[in-house]
């Protein structure tokens, strides 16, 4: 069998997909995504209203006590006797108030009701669903919030579920760590007020800043400093000390690029721990005191939040396939397998990559978007391309070209295939989801024009629809898609300018775009009239900048050479055609040549 015959029984079983599958959601979706985050807000304000409520034991007198139990600290019990004297006992720290398997008495039944009046709450039961009740009020404004801000989030069951994994994580983790600390400074004589800046709460924070972004890192610091403070009652200061430590953390990391940046976002955040115990010292009158300890604590704490970060993030990103900037700057480097198998097998269509590459980048950061994420997807954009090279221009010799040998039908299902085969690397290759988001959606739903055009050429009395001549889609869902979607087209449509003047670059790319906004392949991402005139002043500056003048130095030309000035093409503004008529045939022009690229 044929490459051709092959290639042919590859492609024809090709299905078209509904506009419904390709495109917008249902609305049963959306209804359950709404059914999901409110169980899931729900479970997570159990399972922590369960971690967060003291164990203080409850026992009638006369009842057989479970376990031993013992003093966490000293106090005095005054309760009226049975004449109506008043009692008084001092209960000291460690002390057994009743044994395993012994009844409870009168003294400790009251010394048990003086522990839990101590820790706020009253009967246990109410104290849980007025816990859970609380804890859902602090998630409806953080919901708020990150309702108005964005939007877009809700959307992803995966990443909701991780947001709730890192917020019960990060408690229960602070809530093991005070336990087994608390022994630790028996055992050495610690103050156990010290081990509470030791606790790694900044943790949370900071891979949230990681995984999503600084915004949700700051509600998020705000929630757990808040809740953690119901560990430490009658403490006014830990809530501060933990808001501090987290919100440094997670801004330590904004523009973290490599893994060891994580280690000095520790130190920052153990630096500014120590400031803030020093100032709560102060406050008390401890510093001489204690202020070592403490501190000593804290750097400790900010120590444990590098470490957990650093083990943790891998993991993360993996698992629930997000793309950090640490992620993204791991993919740019040239010897990723990938990237080699492109540069090996299709060299013109990575260096075309490259070029997309710097104008995707400048757009994205112009608008407000992750340059990160705009420069890797043009890099992978047409990963695809490399299971058929050779049928792409970029690739393809000056004297020979595999399309004249096809029909126009099969040319365009051979050029359309290559976001099929780009996606299917990126699953092999284990990229992330919002890379291959791109790779899919690159090209929207766009028509292949040329071969379009080329097949009503050839079959004029036939009936050609456009649908089988555009790419499968779906249209670009983010700005960051559409970014890489307006840079492809804008940079093949460049390879076609005979004079690439700054007049003439301006008026290719305001034809390309405009093109691209009336074929509404726009519609479904945010981009707003304002960003496609940023985007486009990007375009025009770094393309004047590729194809800058320069001028024939002498003795360089080859025999036969003509300079740029002699062709016959560029001497059209001096036979009659004026700069705007040049501009308007060059445009109709365009679409065609770019269809194959």
């Amino acid at each position: 069998m044929d490459s051709k015959t092959d290639t042919l029984l590859r492609l024809l079983p090709k299905k078209k997909l509904k506009e419904a599958d390709r495109e917008d959601q249902p609305a049963e979706f959306s209804g359950h995504l709404r059914l999901f985050t409110i169980v899931l807000a729900l479970v997570t304000a159990l399972l922590l209203a369960f971690v967060l409520l003291p164990r203080v034991p409850v026992m009638n007198k006369g009842t057989v006590a479970t376990r031993d139990v013992i003093a966490a600290y000293t106090f005095y019990v005054e309760y009226p006797g049975p004449d109506q004297t008043i009692i008084s006992y001092r209960v000291n720290k460690d002390e057994l108030i009743v044994s395993a398997g012994k009844r409870v008495s009168e003294r400790a039944a009251r010394i048990m009701e003086e522990m839990v009046r101590r820790e706020g709450i009253g009967n246990r039961l109410y104290a849980y669903f007025g816990l859970t009740l609380l804890l859902l009020l602090l998630f409806y404004v953080f919901y708020r919030d990150i309702k108005r801000y964005q939007p877009a989030f809700f959307q992803e069951p995966r990443k909701l579920f991780l947001l709730a994994f890192l917020f019960l994580g990060t408690m229960v983790i602070s809530q093991s760590s005070k336990f087994i600390l608390t022994h630790v400074a028996d055992t050495f004589g610690i103050d156990p007020a010290t081990i509470a800046f030791a606790l790694p709460v900044a943790a949370g924070a900071m891979l949230v800043s990681l995984l999503f972004d600084f915004h949700l890192a700051l509600g998020f610091s705000f929630l757990v400093s808040v809740t953690m403070g119901l560990l430490f009652p009658g403490d006014p200061f830990m809530p501060i000390y933990f808001f501090l430590g987290s919100l440094t953390a997670a801004l330590s990391v904004i523009q973290c690029k490599k893994r060891t940046a994580v280690l000095r976002a520790g130190f920052l955040t153990g630096l500014v721990s120590m400031l803030a115990i020093a100032a709560i010292d102060l406050y008390r009158g401890e510093i001489m005191t204690r202020g070592l300890y403490d501190a000593s604590a804290g750097f400790l704490g900010a120590f444990a939040v590098a470490m957990l970060v650093s083990v943790s993030l891998p993991f993360f990103e993996s698992t629930f396939d997000i793309a950090t900037d640490i992620k993204l700057l791991e993919l740019l480097d040239p010897n990723q397998p990938l990237l080699k198998e492109l540069v090996y097998k299709s060299p013109g269509t990575y260096h075309h990559s490259i070029v997309i590459g710097n104008l995707a980048e400048a757009a994205a950061e112009a608008i407000g978007e992750n340059p990160l994420l705009a420069r890797v997807g043009a890099y992978y954009h047409d990963v695809g391309k490399v299971r058929k090279p050779e049928y792409f221009i970029e690739n393809q010799r000056p004297s020979e070209n595999k399309h004249d040998r096809l029909m126009p039908s099969m040319s365009s299902l051979i050029i359309a295939s290559h976001v099929k085969d780009g996606v299917e690397l990126a699953r092999e290759y284990s990229l992330p989801s919002a890379v291959m988001d791109i790779i899919q959606q690159h090209h929207g739903t766009s028509l292949i024009t040329y071969f379009y055009q080329k097949a009503k050429e050839l079959q004029p009395f036939a009936k050609i629809t456009e649908d089988d001549y555009r790419y499968q889609g779906p249209r670009p869902r983010t700005k960051v898609a559409a970014i890489v979607m307006l840079s492809d087209a804008v940079e093949a449509a460049s390879r076609t300018l005979d004079e690439p003047t700054p007049q003439r670059i301006q008026a290719l790319t305001n034809s390309v775009i405009t093109r691209i906004f009336l074929d509404d392949q726009l519609s479904k991402c945010e981009l707003t009239l304002k960003d496609l005139r940023v985007i486009a002043k990007c375009f025009n500056l770094i393309l004047s900048g590729i194809f800058h003048h320069r001028i024939d130095y002498p003795g360089m030309g080859l025999p036969g050479d003509k300079k740029r000035s002699d062709h016959q093409d560029k001497k059209q503004p001096e036979e009659g055609k004026t700069e705007d008529e040049w501009n308007k045939e060059k445009a109709q022009n365009i679409a065609g040549k770019s269809g194959t690229a």
